[in-house]
């Protein structure tokens, strides 16, 4: 029979074996803070040996927690070599051309990247017009809940401007902090491009006021708006800040100058600055040659074209283009001929559905519509609407309603969405006197649910340009203006004036 022990026994048997399990684990604990842990664990673990014996009932709460944090910095070294193998495939994808992958593989990630690969991806993006997955690439920003920095808004911010967005692009450009040229030059481009000038006009004159100094790409903008706005004493102004900032010769620049003049109809100034410019290639050739058939100047257009050839200048597609449309203009069917056939012969170009175009309307024009006919169903852009709209205009001029309706149903069939073509159709008909036929082609466009976009009329006084459309209440000064047009058309019915003679008188100066 096993002896009693004695209470002073049992009490000494149990202090014992608790210290020895207290000095077990009080060197594991520590072995285990100076291999894995930070500093401010150690100190934890300090704290608590110094409590002795009462160390043991905290042992197990601190083994779990040395477990769980071991995890955690696990997984965050294998996020780590996961974000960083991301980074470099992105990299390598965007380089190597495959935009639509790298935007796939960020998605599936689900991870952040650095936001210098955001940058190379939306660079991409910019280069190659991939605006939609630009906009991807930032909603996954979003979704992962990434902040970018400035570099990456005013990013953000040219690929929404370069997409037409103008309302994410003003958003992002009111977060700037440092709003210097690139963010402006982007709006002011934006709305240029998006054919809001005016906006654009404005959002320049407010850099002006925040002292930013614009360069040659702030002016190229504004002077593409001027002439839209046929603006010329905002254009004027314009180019004297440029003379002031002493931006340098920029072919870009100058050939947006010289067609800036001869839209705002200051031929001789815009033709003044053509010669003064140091350095002439196609691009200055050409806006000049663009600004001279604007107003109608065919013989001019036909004698710069021959100039430049002179000089040893090659034209290029678009220069043909002005030549063609200035062969139109002035019903030269003949030299018209010369010059398509010369572009594939001579310059090796071949032509575009815009050339087949304007010969088929030149065509047209002259009378020749059978010829024209023939012209686009042997061409290679038969499947080019505004090839088809060349010859419906020219079926409405001179009658045939039977063509006019071939081309019409081609036209549509090619391009259903554009209000324009239901409006020649109907207008087709109701020359020829077809009332009830032009009436049935205005309802299909109607139970089509296509609108024609209004046209309207624009005039500048005193640096204020002021728009008109139909039945446009909106201006200032409406009341005043309807009144005096209507007292000018008394006045023209007094004295039995017929537009049909300001037509013919028009029409006659042309020959």
């Amino acid at each position: 029979m096993k002896k009693e022990e004695s209470c002073s026994e049992v009490y000494t048997r149990q202090i014992i074996c608790y210290y020895r399990d207290h000095h077990f684990t009080t060197e594991l604990m520590q072995w285990l803070a100076k291999v894995f842990y930070t500093r401010e664990f150690q100190t934890e673990v300090s704290q608590s040996l110094a409590c002795g014996p009462m160390f043991s009932a905290n042992a197990t709460t601190i083994l779990r927690r040395m477990l769980v944090e071991r995890r955690i910095s696990s997984f965050q070294a294998e996020n780590q070599r996961k974000k960083e193998k991301l980074d470099k495939t992105l990299k390598g994808l965007c380089v190597t051309g495959r935009l639509k992958e790298a935007v796939g593989l960020l998605w599936r990630s689900g991870l952040q990247v650095e936001p210098d690969t955001y940058a190379v991806m939306l660079q991409e993006c910019k280069q190659r017009k991939g605006y939609t997955k630009g906009k991807r690439i930032h909603a996954q920003m979003v979704v992962v809940g990434f902040a970018p920095n400035e570099y990456l808004k005013v990013k953000l911010l040219i690929l929404y401007a370069l997409s037409g967005d103008l309302q994410t692009a003003g958003i992002l450009f009111r977060c700037l902090q440092c709003r210097d040229l690139i963010p402006w030059n982007a709006m002011i481009s934006g709305y240029v491009q998006k054919g809001l000038e005016q906006d654009g006009l404005y959002i320049y004159y407010d850099m002006r006021q925040n002292r930013i100094v614009p360069d040659q790409y702030t002016f190229a903008s504004v002077f593409r708006a001027c002439s839209a706005l046929a603006s010329l004493e905002h254009g004027m102004k314009a180019h004297a800040v440029m003379i002031k900032c002493h931006i340098k010769p920029n072919i870009i620049v100058d050939s947006a100058l010289v067609d800036m003049y001869f839209k705002c109809s200051s031929l001789s100034d815009g033709h003044k600055l053509f010669d003064q410019l140091s350095t002439r290639n196609v691009v200055t050739w050409t806006s000049l040659m663009s600004g001279y058939g604007y107003h109608g100047k065919v013989s001019e257009v036909l004698k710069c074209f021959d100039k430049m050839k002179e000089e040893g200048c090659r034209p290029n597609p678009v220069t043909f283009l002005v030549v063609l449309t200035a062969c139109n203009h002035g019903g030269l069917v003949d030299k018209g001929w010369e010059h398509f056939n010369s572009m594939k012969r001579d310059y090796g170009i071949e032509p575009e559905g815009q050339h087949y175009a304007a010969m088929v309307d030149t065509l047209g024009r002259s009378g020749r519509l059978q010829e024209a006919y023939e012209f686009v169903m042997k061409s290679p852009c038969k499947e080019h609407a505004p090839v088809w709209g060349s010859l419906l205009g020219a079926c409405r001029i001179h009658g045939n309603v039977k063509l006019l309706e071939l081309a019409a149903t081609k036209f549509l069939e090619l391009d259903p969405t554009n209000g324009g073509n239901y409006v020649v159709f109907a207008n087709g008909y109701a020359s020829c006197g077809f009332l009830d036929a032009a009436s049935k082609v205005r309802r299909r466009m109607e139970n089509a649910g296509v609108k024609k976009d209004p046209g309207y009329s624009q005039i500048e006084l005193q640096g204020e340009v002021h728009r008109f459309m139909k039945d446009d209440t909106s201006h200032r000064f409406s009341g005043k203006i309807y009144k005096k047009v209507h007292e000018m058309t008394s006045f023209f019915m007094d004295a039995n004036y017929n537009p049909d003679d300001l037509d013919a008188i028009d029409a006659s100066c042309h020959v």
